[in-house]
């Protein structure tokens, strides 16, 4: 059997057979499958003909009516509907260029609306602002918040099927007092847990221009009002073209969904005080992806060598950023600080107060 011609039904990178295992393997992910088990998922995820050219068609349509801006400085691509032009780039704030269509395997699957218009946005950044009294001037500026755009994020959304193994030690301990003497009574029991876990819509951006932890902040999105994708959506906002894929987000997936793993199993030992493991392991069986555009309010600011990113959530209106600080402000307000203590120092001082 020639392996190549399997891909990994995680990341989608190619499988090689490993004569030591007698397993199929992923170099990216570190996958691993027999061939029993490799077929038996392949005759799970074949397309019918007939819905793979429904695709290529709809692909074709996008790529007609999509244009792709891109900036020369930072190097974003950035994705527009047709009868929209890109003016700058939200990353640098430098003019962009038209440099041609869009191909239509950049398709997104599926979309979820703005529900936040920009003047909430605007009005919700404000109130952030006010909290922060540092803030440079003009990091509030009229001239600053026009840079506040309307932008579809790029996400990969995973839903994995993971087999879950565990064996582990757990233990119920009671304590008592008898006689004017204190017991304790600890009982130990063999805990396995065996079985299959689906942790579905884990997302990851695809945009290496924008902190991961930054739109991890302004999670969750409501995947109830998902809509398939279409460029009418795009009207008035724009959207990035990923340029992370699959097989570079899958460790952060991974991670992921071993913590939601670890939580559900956690969850089924209520019977113990305490449970500690010897074997835990959580293996992505195969993983279905959705390639979505989610809706982000976002802002870069330079201050000094530095980018600052504010992000809001274009669904939840949840907020995230970095704020600049402004030393000079925060020099002046601890002069004026220290300037109250040494006055009122001398003050207690002067009237014999100690």
């Amino acid at each position: 059997m020639d392996a190549a011609e399997y891909k990994c039904p995680n990341c989608n990178a190619d499988l090689k057979f490993d004569p030591t295992t007698q397993k199929l393997t992923c170099e990216y992910c570190e996958s691993s499958y027999t061939v029993e088990e490799i077929r038996e998922i392949y005759a799970d995820l074949q397309i019918p003909q007939e819905q793979a050219q429904q695709q290529a068609a709809i692909e074709d349509d996008f790529a007609e009516h999509t244009n792709l801006y891109h900036c020369s400085s930072c190097g974003a691509d950035i994705m527009a509907e047709e009868g929209q032009t890109a003016l700058f780039c939200y990353y640098c704030h430098n003019p962009v260029i038209l440099s041609g269509k869009l191909a239509g395997n950049f398709k997104p699957d599926k979309v979820i609306g703005f529900k936040i218009t920009r003047d909430s946005a605007l009005d919700m950044f404000k109130k952030w602002c006010e909290k922060r009294k540092f803030l440079p001037n003009d990091f509030k500026s009229e001239q600053q918040l026009e840079k506040m755009t309307g932008l579809y994020v790029p996400f990969w959304v995973a839903d994995c099927d993971v087999k879950a193994d565990y064996s582990g030690i757990g233990k119920n301990i009671r304590t008592w007092s008898s006689g004017g003497y204190k017991y304790t009574e600890i009982k130990e029991f063999q805990v396995e847990r065996h079985g299959n876990i689906y942790v579905s819509g884990v997302p990851a951006d695809g945009e290496s221009k924008i902190e991961d932890l930054l739109m991890e902040s302004i999670e969750p999105f409501d995947y109830g009002e998902l809509k398939d994708f279409d460029m009418s959506y795009l009207s008035g906002f724009y959207a990035d073209k990923y340029d992370v894929d699959k097989v570079a987000v899958f460790p952060r997936v991974k991670e992921r969904v071993t913590k939601a793993g670890k939580d559900v199993m956690k969850s089924t030992f209520t019977n113990y005080n305490s449970v500690s493991p010897n074997l835990e392991t959580y293996n992505i069986r195969s993983t279905k992806w959705q390639y979505m555009m989610l809706p982000v309010w976002f802002m870069s600011y330079k201050y000094g060598d530095k980018i600052y990113e504010f992000a809001l959530n274009g669904q939840t209106g949840k907020l995230a950023g970095t704020p600049p600080l402004d030393n000079k402000k925060l020099n002046l307000f601890c002069i004026g600080v220290c300037a109250a203590v040494t006055l009122i120092g001398f003050l207690l001082g002067g009237t014999g107060i100690i």
